[in-house]
């Protein structure tokens, strides 16, 4: 072999490695359904992965709502339930720029215009509503109607939509705290009844900052203006339009409603204010 046919070749193998790479992180995979498993659908969530979302950290179970989202996605998408391969990630990682090892990643990520510079988002699968926190004890853990919510105390945190939303479904004007950390110590003392923040604060509220005798008593009715929660992929994933296209399909025949009410009010015991 010559000195210029070794060149040639060399040069050639080296464009073909850089090609594979370049696919690699704009999200493609050399295999036809674009997946990085040819013929499974890898899908990735946090570790551990808490409920509602997920429950007891077993997202092959299907049960929680992101879970179970995730696999009615992976059917419209052609995907038996079999094909789905679960992996766990950070949060951070998953929306960092760069190569990833699955294919979609669902934990409650927020779609934002600069999270899209470095990664893909699917559209919508849930859009965020008002919940109440409140404790075991206090005046207001029964309250699950308008009418009975509106006499008791009401605590939101400064800044937070939450303060718009108790004026116009509750009627009245909430006590204003300078974080939910102080809101959540005003619930403690006895100084508020209730607070009043996004869904999935509330469940974390509940879970981790009350002490095991806090409760998500009650939930808004849906006005279509929380935090909108969407699949991370990466970045120009073949994927990306086929999650979209599953993800309306699952909207217009009431897949998601029924989903949403399942896992977010019936599994929980969080009624919707009437």
């Amino acid at each position: 072999m010559t000195r210029s046919l070794r060149l040639t070749i060399a040069v050639a193998t080296a464009a073909v490695a850089a090609l594979a790479l370049s696919s690699c992180s704009a999200g493609g995979s050399g295999n036809a359904d674009g997946t990085v498993t040819d013929g499974k659908l890898t899908i990735a969530t946090g570790q551990p992965a808490y409920s509602p979302w997920v429950e007891d950290n077993k997202p092959q179970s299907g049960k929680g709502f992101e879970a179970a989202v995730a696999y009615a996605v992976a059917k419209e998408m052609g995907y038996d339930e079999s094909d789905v391969v679960w992996k766990r990630s950070t949060f951070d990682s998953a929306i960092a720029p760069g190569p990833k090892d699955w294919d979609l990643n669902v934990q409650q990520f927020s779609i934002d215009a600069k999270r899209k510079k470095a990664v893909d988002m699917s559209s919508a699968y849930y859009t965020t509503t008002q919940a109440v926190v409140t404790t075991q004890s206090s005046k207001a853990a029964d309250d699950t109607t308008i009418a009975a919510l509106k006499q008791d105390a009401i605590g939101v945190a400064t800044g937070s939509t939450s303060i718009q939303s108790v004026k116009d479904v509750l009627g009245v004007t909430p006590q204003v705290f300078n974080s939910n950390d102080d809101a959540v110590l005003a619930l403690k003392s006895g100084q508020i009844d209730a607070i009043v923040t996004d869904l999935p604060t509330a469940f974390y509220m509940s879970g981790a900052q009350l002490d095991g005798k806090g409760t998500v008593s009650a939930q808004f009715p849906s006005d279509g203006t929380g935090d909108q929660f969407g699949f991370v992929l990466p970045k120009d994933s073949e994927l990306t339009s086929k999650v979209d296209k599953a993800i309306k399909s699952l909207k217009a025949d009431g897949t998601l409603q029924d989903l949403q009410t399942k896992w977010l009010s019936s599994e929980t015991d969080t009624p919707v204010l009437k």
